[in-house]
């Protein structure tokens, strides 16, 4: 799937945007941007994808985004064919990545929010219990204008900063916060594995993304990751194992050549190696929970 990047225009010069959208299905592919973004399903099912997470969302569905995660939503078509009750409904607001930076830096009142705001770089889904109480917030600014749509934004990041109800959506090693997207080498490479891992990867070319010699790349690698190229792409593949594992729509052997192996007996073994599972008994423990 090709990623692309959306350019996003703040009409006046405003600093938040707010989208409120009745609609068929989502629309817009995998894609990144360098806004903040929230997005809050009023109602709706399908699939989730924010960078290497995959889950399936339904109504009341409420995630945090950093700037330039990919992600995408994609509908659950089927509910609302021939359906005109039923229809999707979501609402989408998102502010610039420079959005009182001075201030939460140099201001204790902002700390909260900074650190939401830190954390958002993997994505920050909350439980379906916060986003019940956090939903008149976020409307609010939906239906709220100039300064009282701003006033309304800080309020909702500092409810939502101060709530533990939450969990993380992207692997451990998808931190683009820590981060400059643009110049940081580390960052390139990660988000160009995260972007190709179901391919093949090769190591000139990821080296060719850090600008460095392959063999120099290598010990860059793994000083800075802990963890040698295809150690990492590995752990990467066998995550994605597993969430399509879960969903129980393939059989073992597709999942294998799905998530980027080339082989069932290298699938078994960098499972077995990731989870302590094999791939079957995987499906089985976590069926039983």
């Amino acid at each position: 799937m090709k990623l692309m990047h959306e350019q996003i225009d703040f009409p006046g010069k405003s600093v938040v945007k707010v989208k409120v959208q009745e609609k068929e299905r989502f629309t817009y592919p995998w894609h990144f941007h360098s806004e903040y973004e929230i997005v809050y399903v009023l109602e709706g099912i399908g699939t989730r994808f924010v960078a290497d997470s995959i889950e399936e969302f339904s109504s009341g569905d409420f995630v945090l985004m950093a700037s330039n995660l990919p992600h995408f939503w994609k509908s659950e078509t089927a509910l609302y064919k021939g359906n005109s009750s039923k229809r999707l409904k979501y609402i989408v607001i998102q502010f610039p990545n420079e959005f009182f930076r001075e201030a939460m830096a140099d201001y204790p009142e902002f700390y909260k929010i900074k650190e939401l705001l830190k954390r958002s770089g993997r994505g920050i889904s909350f439980t379906k219990e916060f986003a019940d109480k956090a939903r008149k917030k976020v409307m609010k600014v939906a239906r709220s204008d100039g300064f009282d749509r701003l006033s309304h934004m800080l309020q909702l990041l500092q409810f939502m900063a101060k709530s533990n109800e939450y969990y993380l959506l992207a692997g451990q090693y998808y931190q683009l916060e820590r981060h400059n997207f643009t110049s940081d080498r580390l960052t390139k490479v990660i988000h160009y594995l995260n972007t190709n891992y179901l391919g093949k990867v090769e190591l000139k070319n990821v080296a060719a993304v850090a600008n460095m010699h392959p063999s120099a790349f290598c010990r860059y690698f793994k000083e800075n990751s802990g963890k040698s190229l295809s150690e990492f792409i590995s752990e990467i593949r066998i995550g994605y194992a597993c969430r399509l594992l879960l969903e129980g729509k393939m059989t073992v052997s597709q999942i294998c050549f799905e998530s980027g192996f080339n082989n069932i007996s290298n699938f078994n073994r960098a499972f077995k190696k990731n989870t302590g599972y094999t791939p079957s008994s995987y499906f089985e423990e976590f069926q039983r929970k």
